[in-house]
């Protein structure tokens, strides 16, 4: 049996998931080709495809279509392209995707919390001068966004000493972490907060949500860490906070526009870490394998996985 992938990648990268994912479909009796590698026949059966960010025509071209599997955890692009699509759009819920998310979060947060960018400057100014090194449970971290990742870098930064408190916009409870919710939650995380970790998804309710009111709100000279999308923190009021002290500093991994311009004003500010989105990218073996496990159910028992809710945008 053929499916169809269907990504907008680099040639490289397509070709490594194809043979990654053959690797992982092969037992099943399943061969992955590129859209473009597909013959007509294939093409009209086609009841699921496997996507990274799709040219929405390329699905348009499978009459048979009834779900996507995406080899991603963010699916907001999708969401905005695919929606008059009459399809199941699942996302990658990956659980080597939490932890290394995790890794990053703690390594990130030790970076902020031992004063790293200042030793940075020192050393640029050649001047040796030691500075007082609080106990991680004197820190607190906030997490916005408190859904798998949330919780795994909560888990792991609880586990290292420092204080967790999570937000997220309903539901969900944890035993050892202390989880906010609604607008006065938000506001209480924003202002018990020493390191902000955002990790939530980009809907229309979060786009823009630290703005200039919420980062005024923050405690001053918190650092924040955005390791979820950048539209979330809007860059003239972020770019404010830290001139005026506000913050002291920001680890941005995700961007407006990716990658960053280089003109922008991120890349030479004295305050801001800039990454080049690689605080949790994804594992091709264990994404493959995922994958193959839900084709494998789909195709054995006509199972197709939960889908994103489109209202909420995952």
């Amino acid at each position: 049996m053929l499916l169809p992938f269907c990504g907008r990648m680099d040639a490289p990268a397509r070709a490594g998931w194809i043979e990654a994912l053959n690797a992982a479909l092969a037992a099943h009796g399943v061969e992955v080709r590129a859209l473009a590698d597909l013959p007509p026949e294939a093409r009209a059966q086609a009841e699921v495809a496997i996507v990274a960010n799709p040219d929405p025509a390329e699905l348009r071209a499978l009459p048979a279509l009834r779900w996507v599997q995406s080899l991603w955890a963010g699916v907001e692009r999708m969401v905005a392209e695919l929606s008059d699509l009459p399809i199941t759009l699942v996302r990658l819920e990956d659980p080597q995707l939490a932890a290394t998310m995790a890794e990053a979060v703690l390594a990130w947060t030790l970076y902020l919390h031992r004063d790293m960018p200042r030793y940075a400057r020192q050393q640029q100014a050649r001047h040796w001068q030691q500075h007082p090194l609080p106990l991680p449970g004197e820190r607190t971290v906030g997490i916005l966004g408190f859904g798998n990742l949330g919780r795994a870098a909560g888990e792991r930064l609880l586990a290292n000493g420092f204080k967790v408190l999570g937000w997220r916009r309903s539901g969900g409870e944890h035993d050892d972490i202390p989880v906010e919710r609604g607008e006065d939650g938000l506001s209480r995380v924003l202002a018990l907060a020493d390191i902000l970790v955002v990790l939530l998804p980009l809907t229309p309710e979060t786009r823009g949500l630290l703005d200039e009111a919420r980062l005024a709100h923050m405690k001053r000279g918190a650092s924040l860490i955005n390791f979820a999308r950048g539209p979330i923190a809007l860059e003239a009021a972020l770019l404010d906070a830290l001139s005026r002290g506000q913050l002291a500093h920001a680890v941005l991994d995700v961007f407006d526009a990716e990658p960053l311009p280089p003109a922008h004003p991120y890349w030479a500010h004295p305050d801001i870490t800039v990454l080049p989105h690689i605080s949790a990218p994804t594992h091709l073996g264990t994404a493959s394998r995922l994958v193959a496990q839900n084709i494998a159910a789909f195709l054995a028992k006509g199972n197709i996985p939960p889908g994103v809710d489109l209202t909420r945008g995952y």
